[in-house]
This record gives structure tokens, C-alpha cells and sequence, in this order.
């Protein structure tokens, strides 16, 4: 049987020490991984990709952005909700409309890249709730074990009792709004979802960058520099 590098290489520490409960889980989402990889699936991300959002500082992280499960074309999805490699063209459309809100909301222009690291830089975590999926089949996923890993991770962000913005777009996201939304140190932004299907139905104008920008003042942490970097 073949090993799942992407459960195996190591966390940030403080991640780890966060994460040492699921230990359990970890080991059943790699056996599933496996199982399905031998019977001839295409997993996505790339195995050292799935969980780079656990190799980010955990006491650094102050704005949470929530997404459902990655990208099921192969080549977009990256490790990071709704961010795409610096190559990719033309932009998935929830992303797209990300940037045309964002330039309505802050002024700043459209990014001709889905490369969102420079957001990631700040402290700004970019998580799916289901952390794989099936090339071509979208929620695939769902169910083998990631919610109840990602579920313990946010708990464990609000337990750090320092500031944390979370930014939650779409139904199934909402439905965290009990676990983030933990006093005087969260505070939780939501809108519906960014896809083609729902953005004109009150993404746009929903304004969640400034929204978190002003809740990070009001929690004593520094703001986020939106923009991101060019590309050459």
C-alpha cells in the first residue's frame, strides 16, 4: 500500500500541537486517500499542497476565509481556498467576482492572477472545510473525515483567544457561525457566496474586506494590505 505524503509531512508546530487530537481521523482520511488513488482516482490538490493551510504560523493567523472543498479541475486547486497558481487562465468565475468586489469595495484593480500567498503573508487563512476532492466531481470528498479535522482547527484559531475575523460566504459556511462567532475576540463577516449562481444576490456590495479591515482595528490587530503582488 502506498504512503500519503501529504498526512505525513510535518505541520507547523503550532499546528501541530492544535491537531495532536486528530490524530485518529488523520489516519483513516490517509487510508481513504489511498484507497481511492489505487483504484485509479485523480486527487486533488497535489499531495504537498492539501494541507498548507496547516503550515502557516497558528498564532500569526488573524482573518479566516472559509471555502467548501477545492477546485475539481486539475491545475487549479492549490491548498487554499479559492486561490489559484499565478499561470492559470482564464480565472475560475467565484474568484473572479472575489477581485470585482474587492475593486468595488477597497479600489484596488483587478488581479490578472489568482495567486492569493501575499494575502496569506498577512495572516490570512485560506481554508476548506474538505481539504481533497476527485478531479471532475465536485464534494466528492465530502464525508471521509475532513469536516471533523477542520472543524477541531477552527475551534482551536477561537481558542487562542486572540483576534480572528472570519469571513464566511454561502450557506454551508454559515453554518459555522456558532463555533467562530466566540465573544470579545471574533468577529464573523458573512454574505452569500461568490459563485456565477449567487453573488448578485448579495455578494456584491457586501463590501468583506473592508468589513474585516474595520473589525481588525476594532480587535486591536493590524489591518490586511489586500493587494497582491504582480507577477512577472
Amino acid at each position: 500500500m502506498t504512503t500519503e505524503p501529504e498526512l505525513i509531512a510535518p505541520l507547523e508546530s503550532g499546528w501541530a500541537h492544535a491537531l495532536a487530537g486528530e490524530s485518529a481521523r488523520f489516519e483513516t482520511v490517509r487510508g481513504e486517500l489511498t484507497r481511492r488513488r489505487e483504484a485509479g482516482e485523480q486527487v486533488l490538490p497535489a499531495p504537498e499542497l492539501v494541507l498548507r493551510g496547516f503550515r502557516q504560523p497558528f498564532d500569526a493567523l488573524k482573518v479566516l476565509i472559509l471555502g467548501q472543498d477545492p477546485y475539481p479541475t486539475p491545475g487549479h486547486a492549490i491548498g487554499m481556498s479559492f486561490a489559484v497558481d499565478p499561470e492559470v487562465r482564464p480565472l475560475p468565475r467565484s474568484l473572479g467576482n472575489i477581485f470585482t468586489e474587492l475593486e468595488s469595495d477597497l479600489g484596488i484593480p483587478k488581479s490578472p492572477h489568482g495567486d492569493l500567498t501575499a494575502w496569506a503573508a498577512q495572516g490570512v487563512l485560506m481554508l476548506n472545510r474538505v481539504l481533497t476532492v476527485a478531479a471532475g466531481a465536485p464534494g466528492s470528498h465530502r464525508g471521509i473525515g475532513w469536516e471533523q479535522i477542520t472543524e477541531a482547527a477552527l475551534s482551536a484559531l477561537v481558542d487562542r483567544g486572540i483576534p480572528l475575523v472570519s469571513i464566511l460566504w454561502g450557506a454551508d459556511a454559515r453554518k459555522l457561525t456558532p463555533l467562530l462567532d466566540q465573544g470579545a475576540h471574533t468577529a464573523v463577516i458573512t454574505s452569500p457566496h461568490p459563485s456565477p449562481l449567487s453573488a448578485r444576490r448579495g455578494f456584491f456590495g457586501s463590501r468583506p474586506f473592508s468589513q474585516a479591515n474595520e473589525a481588525l482595528r476594532q480587535l486591536g490587530a493590524e489591518p490586511v494590505d489586500w493587494q497582491l503582488n504582480p507577477v512577472s
